[in-house]
């Protein structure tokens, strides 16, 4: 058991936040933590990396273990480049590997016997140490971290401050994974990863073998990462085994048998009370007694409701009708210093739900405001069908005047029939409800700001979507009730999502990156990933079908008489020599692992130059060998 929560509270209005929660991490366990927007997610993760204090309870971490929090807010040093920073997060293990090397050469140089005990034994946990933290391979494990993370060697060298934000919270991510603490803490930390990078970071993280708890919005990575769910809900945390589908599940099984067992009690509770009355006195007196003590063993059990995580009902206008195609794009062209996309065609149809995936810096933003018009092609023709009225949701929000109130910012300017009861009606079906209406929109939260951006479009009555990752900052069930929404809309959409769940749930097509050019997909990402699959397989198997074929060509051809490199020779006297030279190099091999050779600085020397005199000799001793074998 590495982490132990007990009784934990924390009350900042009438309601506490966190009540009464209690829960053990175990080594290895993956644990998604899952509750609405506000449910208190973010400050039970500060309260268990000491960054905020609980008003009771106990927080305790088993001695010598490590845990550690994403860093939500980059702070970097403005003059340190990428590769330095990343490094940082191995700062422990480069320490150990300098002070290995100045023990290696303090052993050299001392004669004294007592001194030179007292260096080998530290030597000697140092060289555990490092094997223990995998200290022999930092560059390799950098390069893993940071290529898996999306970046590429050519940005090692940049400065932090000429990253963008989201690179920035991806070195903060970086870091993290290096210093491999015991137990991770990572608050959404897909917010600013592709689906490539995501689906790299769920492998990595389930071979490490570390315990995480994690805040997530991406039930994808719920489902392919975590081993156990704990749902925060007003104020109580609930424990799920398994991954979020199960989640889903056994949260809908429990409810339905919580609530039909807590109707039963309280029935039986109202005729109790109502037979323990009527029998108090008289000769039903003894039967009253006994009601009573069946009646409080069920109060001392009584089981409460599992109340319903309330989400919004969302929903869109019927939308008026266009024509048959809604976007027709013949070959266009768009870049600045490079072309993002090259002789594109595409055309969308009236009813259609196309997702646009790619990797981050592909285009895909650029592309939507190429088909809206909003940027001219460098080429080709980019055209709005008949009738199009397109409501576009920009990832920003820029769309949402952060100075008006919620009803100002979703009044459309060319609609002037909505009053404000009509409009807070459109504003309570995205769930920004009651005195959050009147509020202004800078100061609300980033799901509020979304709902509200949300139900803008509503009030356009458009008959064409166009959403720029409109999953940003909502939560499970609002995700969930958006999806509804858009599969029930009549109208076309258009949309850019890293959400693989909101994409399979919503496109019936797909525009999709990959190997530096964009394709045409009928179907779901389900459909995607089995396509992709599929042809990686086949792919594979022509190479490997390639590969036998040119062995077997390669078998059937007749040989090219060589000339000898090497003096005539018997096989068997090669052989011989060969054997003895083996044994000799694993002889080397054996001292070099030695700790007594290492703190020798002569004998090392020696050891390491005829363990390359051998290892030179024994590949002249192969190339003689099947020279021979050819020839003779």
């Amino acid at each position: 058991m590495l982490l132990s929560v007990l009784d934990l509270v924390r009350q900042f209005s009438r309601d506490p936040v966190l009540d009464q929660v209690t829960f053990d991490v175990a080594a290895g366990e993956r644990i998604g933590l899952v509750g609405p927007n506000g449910a208190g997610k973010t400050t039970l993760m500060n309260i268990l990396a000491e960054r905020d204090h609980a008003d009771s309870g106990q927080v305790a971490l088993t001695s010598g273990a490590t845990l550690e929090l994403l860093e939500q807010q980059p702070e970097f040093d403005p003059d340190r480049t990428l590769i330095e920073e990343a490094r940082e997060g191995l700062a422990d293990v480069f320490r150990l590997q300098r002070e290995s090397t100045d023990l290696a050469q303090e052993m050299a140089r001392t004669s004294d016997e007592t001194e030179l005990g007292r260096l080998a034994r530290r030597y000697d946990i140092v060289q555990h140490e490092l094997q223990l933290r995998n200290g022999f391979h930092v560059d390799h494990r950098i390069d893993e971290v940071l290529h898996g993370l999306g970046f590429v060697h050519d940005q090692y060298s940049r400065p932090l401050m000429q990253l963008s934000g989201g690179q920035q919270n991806r070195v903060l991510l970086a870091k993290l994974l290096l210093r491999a603490p015991d137990v991770l803490l990572l608050d959404e930390p897909t917010n600013h990863l592709d689906i490539a990078a995501t689906e790299w970071l769920e492998q990595y993280l389930i071979a490490s073998g570390r315990a995480l708890i994690v805040v997530s919005h991406d039930r994808y990575f719920l489902d392919n990462v975590c081993t156990r769910i704990f749902e925060l809900h007003r104020g109580k945390l609930t424990d799920y085994p398994g991954n979020f589908t199960q989640y889903w599940r056994l949260r809908e099984e429990r409810q339905l048998v919580a609530n039909r067992t807590h109707e039963k009690q309280q029935d039986y509770i109202a005729q109790a009370q109502e037979f323990i009355i009527k029998n108090n006195y008289g000769q039903g007196a003894t039967r009253a007694k006994d009601r009573e003590h069946k009646l409080a063993k069920v109060l001392e059990q009584r089981v409460e409701r599992i109340h319903d995580i309330q989400a919004p009902p969302m929903g869109f206008q019927p939308p008026t009708r266009t024509g048959d195609w809604v976007v027709d794009a013949a070959g266009i062209s768009q870049g600045y210093e490079s072309l993002l996309f090259d002789q594109l065609t595409l055309r969308i149809q009236r009813g259609e739900r196309w997702g646009l995936l790619g990797p981050n810096g592909c285009g895909k933003t650029t592309l939507i405001r190429t088909l809206l018009g909003e940027l001219p092609p460098k080429a080709g023709i980019a055209r709005l069908g008949t009738n199009v009225n397109a409501a576009y949701f920009d990832q920003q929000l820029q769309s949402v005047d952060p100075t008006a109130t919620a009803i100002d910012a979703v009044r459309p300017p060319n609609i002037a029939r909505y009053t404000d009861g009509q409009l807070r009606d459109i504003l309570a079906k995205f769930g920004v409800v009651g005195e959050l209406a009147l509020q202004q929109v800078a100061a609300m939260s980033g799901g509020e700001r979304s709902k509200v951006a949300l139900a803008r479009l509503a009030a356009l009555e458009p008959n064409v979507l166009i959403l720029d990752e409109p999953t940003n900052h909502l939560d499970l069930w609002s995700r969930d009730a958006l999806e509804r929404s858009l599969r029930e809309f009549a109208g076309t959409v258009l949309f850019v999502s890293h959400d693989r769940y909101f994409v399979d749930r919503v496109a019936t097509h797909l525009l999709v990156y990959e190997r530096d050019h964009w394709f045409e997909f009928p179907g779901g990402y389900s459909d995607y990933v089995a396509f992709r699959k599929q042809v990686v397989a086949e792919e594979r198997a022509t190479a490997e079908r390639a590969a036998a074929k040119s062995a077997t060509a390669a078998n059937s051809a007749k040989p090219s008489k060589r000339k000898r490199k090497y003096p005539y020779r018997k096989v068997d006297d090669i052989e011989a020599e060969i054997a003895e030279r083996e044994t000799v190099h694993q002889q080397c091999e054996a001292d070099l692992a030695n700790p007594e050779v290492h703190r020798d600085g002569e004998r090392l020397k020696a050891t390491m130059q005829n363990y390359e005199v051998v290892k030179r000799r024994l590949q002249e001793l192969y190339e003689h060998w099947e020279e021979a074998v050819e020839l003779n």
